[in-house]
């Protein structure tokens, strides 16, 4: 009976935890938007109504300023926003700002007297001075990630753009590594201590040090790449920080589709062993394909509140090679090296055998100290 009393007030006590309202700090992976909101003399306004609507995809908050007159609204996709702040006895003020991951944007709102219904349209200044954080970063944005022209598609080739980076010169077991992702070294630091994360969420692997879900291309929205100066909240980092937020569905439906194709046919021989054709293929070159292909779609559920994105890469690859091999004669075999037409030395002594002949060992002689052929090396 005091099991099952315990156990009911376990979830009661869970429920109660999921309906009561709580606070949660967001994370920098996400962008927001703060400022100032003042009046043309300069003076604070304090209780004014922002709105930040997203442009693609028409969702909206809404925030207060409070007696400093400033508002902020945190854990936004990046994008474009419009920012509408309203107030009793001012004009309406309208601004369009954008969002990147891991970074707050300013927009300053100054609004004039006048009658609320009227709306002025204020031009946001570009910010000269980033005062809020002090990191080190390069930020690609989706235009940036699909067009760069990164031949295999692998994400994590894209930080090694980012100054102060280089590739690791071994990489794991394909067994252990099965996205194929790029060891990065970020200013001399070991490759296990870059932090990646997706989402929001630490996706590196603490055993390995990699990249757990190495993003498509077409999935990826914006990244933004940190060498130094990162928040605390990246506690487990100590190299640098890969921020990657996927893409969202929008109002209008979207997508897109590619392939990438690489052929022998494209390639240029081996002058040293692919100059002539092989007789038992036909071909100079061997086989070799790697053909990478896939698309994304996009697209709203519910107008201006649920959306919907996915998307798919493929890879299909067939690596063929050719080797120019040397297989020694029967006459070779015995030391007999006069057919090869280059002369041949005793280690030794430093002098030509006799035609070109690696005599075989006598009594108490090894090939160590007489450069001869022992007799275990004439019977392969």
């Amino acid at each position: 009976m005091t099991k099952n009393r315990l156990l009911l007030l376990m979830v009661v006590f869970l429920f109660s935890l999921a309906f009561l309202p709580q606070r949660m700090m967001a994370q920098a992976v996400y962008g927001s938007i703060s400022g100032t909101v003042s009046d043309s003399a300069g003076a604070v306004v304090a209780g004014a109504t922002v709105t930040i609507t997203s442009v693609e995809r028409k969702t909206s908050d809404t925030v207060v300023t409070n007696d400093d007159g400033v508002y902020s609204k945190e854990r936004l996709l990046p994008g474009s926003y419009e920012i509408k702040v309203e107030k009793q006895g001012f004009k309406s003020a309208a601004a369009t700002s954008s969002v990147s991951v891991d970074t707050q944007t300013n927009a300053n709102i100054t609004l004039t007297a006048g009658v609320q219904t009227e709306v002025v349209n204020v031009e946001l200044s570009g910010e000269v001075l980033k005062t809020d954080r002090a990191d080190v970063a390069t930020t690609f944005s989706t235009k940036e990630v699909t067009e760069l022209p990164i031949l295999d598609r692998n994400f994590t080739k894209l930080i090694l753009l980012t100054p102060g980076t280089q590739q690791q010169l071994w990489n794991h077991a394909a067994s252990e590594n099965p996205q194929g992702s790029t060891q990065t070294i970020v200013n001399g630091q070991t490759f296990s201590g870059t932090g990646y994360q997706l989402d929001g969420t630490d996706n590196r692997d603490v055993i390995l040090g990699i990249i757990v879900i190495n993003p498509t291309f077409e999935s990826v929205g914006e990244t933004k790449i940190t060498s130094s100066n990162y928040d605390a909240e990246f506690g487990q980092a100590i190299a640098g920080v890969a921020s990657v937020q996927t893409k969202s569905g929008t109002n209008q439906f979207h997508g897109s589709a590619f392939e990438y194709l690489q052929r022998d046919r494209f390639q240029a021989r081996n002058p040293f062993s692919q100059s002539t054709v092989n007789s038992l293929t036909g071909k100079a070159i061997p086989d070799s394909k790697k053909d990478q292909f896939g698309g994304s779609v996009g697209g709203p559920i519910i107008k201006n509140k649920l959306f919907f994105f996915g998307d798919y890469q493929g890879t299909r690859a067939k690596q063929g090679g050719s080797k120019l091999l040397t297989v020694p004669t029967a006459l070779a075999r015995t030391g007999n090296l006069s057919e090869y037409g280059v002369p041949i030395f005793n280690p030794t002594t430093g002098l030509q055998y006799t035609g070109n002949i690696i005599p075989a060992c006598g009594v108490g002689q090894t090939p160590e100290n007489n450069g001869c052929l022992s007799t275990q090396a004439l019977n392969i």
